[in-house]
């Protein structure tokens, strides 16, 4: 299993009630893979997995398998203890998933700060894994960043097959691809940084613009692919403003711009709070561009 290309780390719809939205879902994702998409990212952070039940999140990841089947899915898998982490990474792999995505543990971040801490994490994790690990390092959300020295000595593990970097930081990306070993993928987060990222080795990335404008991100990535280096530019610089909307506006700026672009986002769950008319006219302004070319099948 080798992780590329655009990754969509889907959302996760909500009823009016607060209730997980399984038809919209549905939908949501037939239209993706319409659009194009052919990876995807179940209980990321982008779909609210800190915010779910265990029961919904196991039911979640056999719906979306339903729902997605013959696509590659990834499970967010990542708890702050080994032993939750691994019993729903075993849930995953029964459903024929093909990578878990662990995120760092924080909690008890005195410790989990320390680079002994997180490669024993990350090892427990991955020799009890029935299928190949992801790190993800998210220090804007965890408070914890992993040192290039800690991420080398993860990438020595065969069950550890790469990272999501979602820090939108180009010269740890370049200095991560320079040093990493041949075969270790890096994938990048933010999307802002794409197509530059693309520029420096990334394999692809875990975005979370492709959730409101799959095809223009899409075409990013396609464009490089194939040696049009100035057609990827110029899909990013479409995007340039919109790609940043969970960053600037949360889980809840990027449903917005779902709705907004044909897709269900809906509402989040408590206690993220609504957006104001102010958020909502601020993003509708940055899709103003993206309409048209997101509404590509």
């Amino acid at each position: 299993m080798r992780p590329n290309g655009v990754i969509a780390p889907i959302c996760t719809p909500f009823e009016k009630n607060g209730e997980v939205h399984y038809d919209a879902l549905r939908q949501n994702i037939t239209r993706y893979i319409q659009a194009g998409l052919r990876s995807f990212v179940v209980l990321g952070s982008t779909g609210e997995a800190p915010l779910l039940s265990v029961d919904e999140k196991r039911q979640l990841l056999q719906f979306a398998r339903e729902a997605a089947d013959g696509s590659q899915l990834i499970a967010g898998a990542g708890a702050e203890s080994v032993k939750e982490t691994v019993a729903l990474i075993h849930h995953a792999a029964a459903l024929n998933y093909d990578a878990a995505l662990v995120l760092t543990p924080h909690f008890y971040r005195s410790q989990m700060s320390r680079p002994e801490s997180q490669v024993g994490f990350f090892r427990s994790v991955a020799d009890s894994s029935p299928i190949p690990v992801l790190i993800y390092n998210f220090p804007q959300m965890t408070g914890i960043d992993l040192m290039l020295e800690t991420v080398l000595q993860l990438s020595e593990h065969p069950n550890i097959i790469g990272i999501k970097e979602s820090a939108p930081d180009l010269e740890r990306i370049r200095k991560l691809i320079l040093d990493l070993p041949t075969g270790f993928d890096v994938l990048v987060g933010a999307s802002s940084k794409f197509y530059e990222s693309l520029c420096l080795g990334v394999k692809g990335g875990i975005v979370a613009i492709a959730n409101a404008a799959p095809c223009q991100t899409l075409q990013v990535f396609k464009c490089y692919q194939t040696g049009d280096v100035a057609g990827s530019r110029a899909a990013q610089l479409k995007i340039v403003g919109a790609a940043d909307v969970a960053a600037r506006y949360g889980i809840q700026g990027l449903k917005y711009a779902m709705d907004l672009m044909g897709y269900f986002g809906g509402l989040s769950r408590l206690p993220l709070l609504p957006l104001s008319a102010e958020q909502k006219s601020e993003i509708e302004l940055l899709f103003v561009n993206v309409k048209e070319e997101a509404l590509w099948v």
